[in-house]
């Protein structure tokens, strides 16, 4: 076996080894670290297909910033995974279903999987005009697929509008200002003055 092959299975073992204990794992701090695991090797297969620029944007964006923020919402939620677990035995059969449908789909497009004669060769076709990966990825995301970009980005927004409002939590016994009754209140009911005659305190 070559080291191509050798770390091509290694890579994606892993994956998919941390991809599965991401969903059965129970503790969910466990759960971003089999994440952040899947991840780096995710990473590491577009090395082997020689895009450089996807593995170290895949390391930087994912790992370093979007794993972290599952970390910290897991870690701030402060949410009760053992009643959430109980709610959830209920959906169990739906569930089931839902995967096993999964994977007959997969099993479908496993048997029908075809090889392209050309891909071989477009695989070693260089670059036209000899450019860079990051230069072709430019030219294909704000050109061919401008749109869709866009709309990741919608999608990534409204994930982050959707993190903060999961977050943010109204607690009652918490004295909280209310900036309107501060400013629309009356200086003469708020104010009170006191003639201190001189000698004596209040």
């Amino acid at each position: 076996m070559s080291t191509f092959a050798f770390s091509f299975y290694l890579f994606a073992i892993s994956c998919v080894t941390g991809g599965l204990l991401t969903v059965i794992s129970r503790n969910p701090v466990h759960s971003v670290l089999w994440l952040i695991l899947s991840f780096l090797s995710a990473a590491g297969l577009f090395v082997l297909l020689g895009a450089e620029f996807l593995a170290m944007l895949l390391m930087i964006v994912y790992v370093g910033a979007v794993a972290v923020l599952f970390l910290f919402v897991v870690m701030m939620l402060d949410v009760d995974f053992a009643e959430l677990k109980a709610e959830m035995a209920k959906y169990m059969p739906l569930a089931l279903l839902i995967g096993v449908v999964l994977l007959m789909q997969f099993a479908l497009a496993y048997g029908a999987w075809d090889a392209s004669e050309m891909a071989d060769t477009l695989r070693a076709q260089p670059v036209p005009g000899d450019l860079t990966n990051t230069e072709a990825l430019g030219m294909i995301l704000y050109d061919q697929y401008f749109l869709l970009f866009q709309l990741s980005g919608l999608i990534l927004l409204v994930a982050m509008i959707g993190a903060i409002v999961l977050t943010l939590r109204h607690r009652t016994d918490i004295k909280r200002q209310n900036v309107l009754a501060q400013m629309y209140r009356d200086p003469a009911q708020a104010m009170e003055l006191k003639d201190v005659k001189p000698g004596q305190g209040l």
